[in-house]
């Protein structure tokens, strides 16, 4: 990496403090140029970034974070803070294996709090985190939160402003607007905070600031005088900012987010504030850089730069990955019935569905980063007569639980859930991998819940999904979708389908990895090792006929799922095991184990893992051990030597 002379001298933030404005903004220019950097190597977030740097700077400079307290919403714009946060010399290794993690993580730094990587629990976190600061006597902690106007519409926002409004000194909310989620944002938030940021007090402000603030005092009443005039000409204009005064917050801005010395006027000002405030900072993404500030949406997370003077590179369409066949199933859907809808919570571009918005804009709904308002929503549509599918990332998923529980399940609701990300999302990390929704998804009655193999399966199964009387759930990683050659059995539901036979033994593969339980396979029978492989399709219901003769014949059963092994898939079979008293001693699990993944490329960590198809061939071999070791009337197992 380049030298970046100021930021490679930087020990500490605390160094930032002593430094100029001139000298913050030399450093503003380094940090993008680093952003800038990082992109000709791997993929990552940008756009978000380059947009908070100017604010980074002025906090640090501002605050002491290794005193008071910063949360940063969501985390994926948390790079100009590992930047000035002593991670400089290791900075190019983010979003890599045993690398930093492209979020705030705690085991790298003092400097970050929690593991954020879902949207809006800051301020609650932060009002526990500074709750428990006055009980140990340490009343002289400042509690700094960043929330993106994204991740602000997310209710959990407003159970927190419900509770800290009345109560919280010392707490500082910075609302960084830049008029985007991933894409842009939606909803009457939206509309509100685009109307304080027009008003013509803003326009002024943003012209004026400077010389406004300069001549203004840090102490004594002409501080008084000038928040007083402030607060009053917000409200002249438009009303601006009264809904976070009527929740109890003193509400400042808007303020430009890239001047600097706008911001540490604000923000000294608000360190001696009587009661929670709200800062309104407007922002700009992708600043610094023009391909990012005109297209945000595509430099959120973009493919690799060859270089800073150029545009990345669109994928290439070799590599057809889930996302687009499922993409490509929605339409159809849609296309052949009018009752199908889509429900997506700000993720219309993470699940590649700007052509079904395009399309069909009518029935298509992006309810912004609001979980469980999606699926109480689909609920109610489906209630109508409507077909919808609410399309969230497994791990966001997680965050409407009881949504699912009450609203559809318990009504048994024919909504259709198309998990994307589901398993190991590469280096987005444990904050992203959505490798819990079987154990929490198989427990509710009247769910149906599928694992596609390949492209053509999703397919399948979404249309099956959509003739069925009640919900269901179809979950798909962050992966090319495997081309396995076979015909293609109809789906019925709770059936499986055999593509391979053999006597010594039986792997049984719930999702993508059967491409590599059919490579296993090959290899096993390369060596005399005759194997049956199943593809099971339906974690609920089960295969019983299929999965109780497998249990009952075959010297040994192997299970292989990308997902927690506490509560998955095979967890199901060995219920099922027990429920019909057939002998659990021949099972095998393969899965994640109970710990949370670190972040790495896919296809690396499943290798680390074991879940590729050696890890699977060298399990059925030690099976065949286990077996011959333990069966006092099996004799020895065809192809292997005893």
């Amino acid at each position: 990496m380049t030298m970046h002379p100021n930021l490679s001298k930087l020990t500490s933030a605390r160094d930032l403090q002593q430094m100029s404005v001139s000298q913050l903004e030399t450093m503003g220019v380094e940090i993008r140029d680093v952003l800038c950097t990082l992109l000709e190597s791997r993929s990552a977030h940008f756009a978000s970034n380059l947009g908070v740097v100017e604010l980074c700077l002025a906090l640090h400079s501002s605050f002491d974070f290794l005193h008071d307290r910063l949360i940063w919403d969501t985390g994926h714009q948390i790079y100009p803070h590992k930047l000035v946060t002593g991670r400089y010399a290791e900075f190019l290794s983010i979003r890599t294996r045993s690398g930093l993690m492209g979020y705030p993580n705690p085991a790298e730094s003092p400097y970050d709090l929690f593991m954020t990587g879902h949207a809006g629990s800051s301020i609650s976190t932060m009002l526990g985190l500074h709750s428990g600061d006055d009980l140990a006597g340490e009343k002289d902690r400042h509690a700094v939160v960043v929330i993106g106007d994204g991740a602000f519409p997310s209710g959990i926002v407003y159970e927190a402003f419900n509770n800290s409004g009345t109560s919280s000194d010392r707490l500082l909310v910075i609302l960084n607007d830049n008029k985007m989620s991933i894409c842009p944002r939606v909803g009457g938030l939206a509309s509100y905070l685009d109307r304080l940021r027009t008003a013509p007090f803003y326009t002024g402000l943003k012209s004026e600031a400077r010389k406004i603030l300069n001549s203004v005092p840090l102490l004594g009443d002409p501080v008084e005088r000038f928040m007083s005039q402030l607060k009053e000409a917000v409200k002249a204009g438009l009303h601006g900012g009264m809904m976070f005064e009527d929740l109890g917050f003193r509400y400042l801005g808007p303020v430009d987010g890239h001047d600097i010395t706008t911001l540490r006027k604000y923000m000294k000002m608000v360190r001696d504030t009587e009661g929670p405030t709200l800062l309104h900072v407007v922002t700009e993404k992708g600043h610094g850089y023009e391909p990012a500030a005109e297209d945000p949406v595509y430099y959120h997370t973009p493919p690799t730069l060859p270089s800073t003077d150029s545009i990345p590179a669109t994928p290439g369409p070799s590599s057809v990955n889930f996302t687009h066949f499922a993409r490509d199933a929605i339409l159809e859907a849609m296309r052949r019935d009018d009752r199908v809808t889509v429900i997506t919570a700000a993720m219309c571009q993470g699940n590649k569905l700007e052509p079904v918005r395009d399309e069909f804009p009518g029935r298509f709904f992006d309810v912004g980063i609001c979980e469980g308002h999606a699926v109480a929503f689909a609920a109610g549509q489906a209630k109508a007569g409507l077909r919808p599918i609410v399309a969230i990332y497994s791990t966001f998923l997680q965050r409407t639980l009881d949504q699912i529980f009450q609203e559809v399940a318990l009504q048994n609701l024919p909504v259709t859930f198309m998990m994307d990300r589901s398993g190991l999302a590469g280096p987005d990390g444990p904050t992203h991998h959505g490798v819990f929704d079987l154990g929490y998804l198989r427990v509710f009655p009247n769910m149906t819940v599928m694992a596609p193999a390949d492209g053509e399966d999703l397919q399948r199964m979404l249309h099956f999904s959509l003739q069925q009387p009640g919900p269901s759930a179809v979950r798909y990683p962050k992966a090319s979708a495997p081309l396995i050659s076979r015909p293609v059995a109809e789906m019925e539901l709770g059936q499986s389908e055999q593509l391979a036979t053999g006597g010594d033994g039986t792997i049984v593969s719930c999702g993508a990895l059967l491409h590599e339980a059919l490579s296993a396979h090959k290899e096993l029978a390369e060596e005399g090792l005759e194997v049956s492989v199943l593809n099971a399709r339906f974690v609920k219901p089960l295969d019983r006929q299929a999965l109780a003769a497998v249990l009952r014949d075959s010297p040994f059963v192997v299970t292989i799922e990308e997902a927690a092994l506490a509560g998955g898939f095979g967890s199901a079979v060995l219920e099922l095991a027990s429920e019909m008293q057939l002998s659990p001693h021949r099972l095998v699990r393969m899965g994640l184990p109970d710990i949370f993944i670190e972040h790495g490329e896919r296809q690396a960590l499943l290798d680390d893992l074991g879940l590729n198809a050696a890890g699977i061939a060298d399990r059925c071999r030690r099976a065949v051990d286990f077996v011959q070791a333990t069966s006092r009337e099996a004799g020895p197992v065809k192809g292997i030597t005893s």
